[in-house]
C-alpha cells in the first residue's frame, strides 16, 4: 500500500490525465443528453465542457495555468449564456487544487473569484433581478448562500491538505537535514578516532623502536671492546620489546572491542619513573623535577596527555639531539593546571619547529604557562600528535630552539573545571 502511494506521488500527471478522461467521457456525454436539439447548442456544450475539463489534467503540474484555464472558460460560458452543464464540477475541483497547490495569491484569488461567480450563475440562470418581485429574491439568496458553501468546502479542503503537505515536507526536510548531520558526526568520529589510533600507534612504536635503535648501535661499537656489555644492551631491548608488544595488544584489543583490554590502566603520572628509566638505560641522561602541589586530580586522559608529552620529547631528544646530549623534564603544578617542559642542550631543531621567541634556559625554573588561544604551528608527527592531545583538554604547546642552544618543548595542561 506504502509503495502504491508513493508511486501516484511519482506519477502526478499521469494520475491527473486519467481522472480527467474518465470525468470527460462522464461529463460531456450528459452535457449533450441535456442540451438543446440544434447543432449550435451541441457543439457549444461540447467546445466548453471540454475546455472546462481538459485543463484538470495540470491540476497539480500545472496549477495556475490550470485555474486560469477554466476560469476563463466559465467566464466566457457565463457571457455567451451557454447553460451549466455536469462538466462545471470542474471548477470546485480546480478550486481545491489552487488551494492544495498553487501559491497563496493564487489561492486567495480563486476563492474571490468563485464566490463572485456563483452571484453570477445565479443572477444570470436562475435569477433574474430586473424581472423578479422582492417577494421571490430569498430564493435567490439561498441559492447563492448554498453555492458559496460548496465553495468554501472545495478551498477548505484544499487549504487543509496544503497545510498537510507543507508539514509533511518540513517533517522530511527536517530528517534529510538529520541524517546529514548525523552521516557528517559519524565521519568526523571516525576521523578523530583515527587521529587518536594514529597517534596512539605513533607515540608506542616511535619511543621503542628510538631506544632499540639506541640501544643497538651502542652495543654493537661497545662490545667490540668490552663485550659484557652486550647481555646488559639486549637485555634492555628485550625488555623494551616487550613493553611496546603490551601496549600494542591493548590497544589492538581496545579496537577489536575487547572489555578486558579496554579496562587495562593507561600510563599516568605515576608511570614517569619506569619512563624515565628505560630512557636512561638506552643512554640518555634525563633529569626531572616536579614543584609545586596539585590543588585537583587530574582526569586520567590528561594525565595520560602529560605523559605522552615527556615520551615524545625525551623521544625526539634520542633521535634529533645528536650525541653527548642531557635532557630535563620539569613539572610544575601552577594555580591553573600542570606545565610540563622538556628540554635539551644538544643540536637544537630547524626553523620549522621555531617559534617567534626562544623558551628560557634550562636554569630558569619552570616555564610560565603560555598564553592560552595562541598555539604555534607545528610540523612532525610526534608534535603534531601532542598538540592534538594537549588542544584535547583546552591546553596549548610550544616547541622551539632555546637561547643557549638546544631545544625545549613546553606543554600547558589546565584542570577540568565541573
Amino acid at each position: 500500500m506504502h509503495s502504491l502511494y508513493d508511486w501516484f506521488r511519482r506519477h502526478r500527471f499521469a494520475v491527473d490525465l486519467v481522472v480527467m478522461a474518465v470525468l470527460w467521457f462522464v461529463a460531456v456525454p450528459l452535457g449533450l443528453v441535456n442540451a438543446g436539439s440544434g447543432s449550435g447548442h451541441l457543439v457549444g456544450t461540447f467546445v466548453f465542457a471540454t475546455a472546462l475539463v481538459v485543463p484538470l489534467a495540470w491540476r497539480r503540474t500545472r496549477t495556475v495555468m490550470a485555474g486560469a484555464v477554466i476560469a476563463a472558460a466559465a467566464v466566457l460560458q457565463w457571457a455567451l449564456a451557454v447553460q451549466p452543464m455536469p462538466a462545471d464540477v470542474a471548477v470546485p475541483l480546480v478550486l481545491y487544487a489552487l488551494a492544495a497547490f498553487a501559491p497563496r495569491w493564487a489561492s486567495l484569488c480563486g476563492l474571490a473569484l468563485a464566490m463572485l461567480g456563483a452571484v453570477m450563475l445565479v443572477t444570470r440562470f436562475f435569477f433574474n433581478l430586473t424581472s423578479t418581485s422582492l417577494a421571490s429574491m430569498p430564493y435567490g439568496a439561498v441559492l447563492i448562500l448554498t453555492i458559496w458553501v460548496l465553495v468554501l468546502f472545495s478551498w477548505t479542503a484544499g487549504d487543509l491538505t496544503r497545510t498537510k503537505r507543507l508539514r509533511e515536507q518540513a517533517l522530511e526536510d527536517r530528517a534529510h537535514r538529520l541524517e546529514i548531520e548525523a552521516q557528517h558526526e559519524r565521519e568526523l568520529a571516525a576521523s578523530d578516532e583515527r587521529a587518536h589510533i594514529a597517534r596512539e600507534m605513533h607515540d608506542i612504536v616511535a619511543h621503542s623502536l628510538s631506544v632499540i635503535i639506541t640501544q643497538a648501535d651502542g652495543a654493537r661499537y661497545a662490545a667490540a671492546a668490552d663485550p659484557d656489555v652486550a647481555p646488559a644492551t639486549l637485555a634492555t631491548i628485550a625488555e623494551t620489546g616487550r613493553s611496546s608488544l603490551q601496549e600494542m595488544r591493548r590497544l589492538l584489543g581496545v579496537l577489536r572491542g575487547g572489555a578486558d583490554a579496554s579496562m587495562r590502566p593507561l600510563p599516568g603520572l605515576a608511570d614517569l619513573d619506569g619512563l624515565l628509566l628505560g630512557i636512561r638505560a638506552a643512554g640518555l641522561p634525563v633529569s626531572c623535577e616536579t614543584t609545586g602541589s596539585a590543588r585537583r586530580t587530574l582526569p586520567p586522559g590528561a594525565e595520560l596527555t602529560a605523559y605522552r608529552v615527556v615520551q615524545e620529547g625525551l623521544t625526539n631528544v634520542m633521535k634529533h639531539a645528536g650525541p653527548n646530549v642531557t635532557a630535563a623534564v620539569q613539572l610544575h603544578w601552577a594555580a591553573r593546571g600542570l606545565e610540563v617542559s622538556v628540554r635539551d642542550d644538544g643540536r637544537g631543531a630547524s626553523a620549522s619547529f621555531a617559534d617567534t621567541a626562544p623558551l628560557p634556559a634550562h636554569d630558569a625554573g619552570p616555564s610560565p604557562s603560555p598564553p592560552r588561544g595562541s598555539q604555534p604551528p607545528l610540523a612532525g608527527n610526534g608534535l603534531r600528535g601532542m598538540g592534538e592531545r594537549v588542544k584535547l583538554y583546552d591546553g596549548t604547546l610550544h616547541a622551539k630552539p632555546l637561547a643557549g642552544g638546544g631545544f625545549g618543548i613546553a606543554a600547558f595542561i589546565p584542570y577540568s573545571e565541573t
